[in-house]
């Protein structure tokens, strides 16, 4: 174990130090002790680097156990595994971090109506998590600030973003050139545009959809093509 003392030569016939100056006493158990004088600003400076050290750690160890927490969900989800539960999980805002997942709508369970989503979603004050499985299996979606609701004008915040699995987990959050977030009419739901595209596009049917890059998350195509056909979804919301 290392010890460590610091003098200031104050006595006797001793010099007095300058006010800057620390003398540093080193001793360890296995080393012969040693004496190293150093500035104050350099002793700061070196407690500052420990502390960021620290933190950095901390900050790593945190985020380990983030990635690798399984967020407690109402019903089974018939389109992510416990691997993409994770992922999603770890890139959701910290303030969802520990929130029920609660089945707000699901084509298995509640068949494919755009209509029926915003209604189910009538009463809901919370952010929800879009998930789709299309034709080829691929899965992607997008997280919502806001319930997805009928509007005449473009509504949510910057925590809104579009993510696929292709196969790896790929984010694709708001770029700052837009804010064209989400939209919704009784005939789709938009989620991101301003090119030309929308980042996410799903019909009345919740049956046919597509994916272009769009401005406002600067997102690649979501499935393997730009058009697909859904054969699954699902929408969560993330609440207290």
């Amino acid at each position: 174990m290392w010890y460590c003392r610091v003098h200031r030569e104050t006595l006797g016939a001793m010099k007095l130090l300058p006010e800057n100056i620390k003398v540093y006493y080193f001793a360890n158990d296995c080393v012969e002790p040693y004496v190293q004088i150093i500035t104050v600003k350099d002793a700061k400076r070196r407690l500052s680097l420990c502390s960021s050290e620290d933190s950095e750690v901390e900050e790593h160890e945190y985020q380990k156990k983030v990635d690798d927490v399984l967020p407690i969900l109402s019903h089974h989800s018939q389109l992510l595994d416990d691997h993409q539960l994770k992922s999603l999980a770890a890139h959701l805002p910290a303030r969802t971090q520990s929130n029920l997942w609660q089945l707000v709508y699901g084509t298995a369970v509640h068949g494919s109506s755009l209509k029926t989503l915003y209604r189910n979603m009538a009463e809901l004050d919370s952010p929800v998590l879009l998930v789709i499985k299309d034709m080829h299996k691929k899965v992607f979606g997008a997280f919502s600030s806001d319930p997805f609701r009928v509007s005449k004008h473009c509504y949510g915040t910057g925590e809104t973003f579009l993510f696929s699995f292709n196969p790896d987990f790929q984010a694709y959050r708001w770029s700052g050139e837009n804010s064209y977030f989400v939209s919704g009419n009784l005939e789709s739901l938009q989620i991101g545009g301003g090119g030309g595209g929308f980042g996410l596009w799903l019909d009345a049917d919740l049956y046919r959809g597509s994916s272009f890059s769009c401005p406002t998350f600067h997102n690649a195509s979501l499935s393997s093509q730009e058009d697909f056909l859904v054969q699954d979804l699902e929408v969560w919301t993330v609440q207290n």
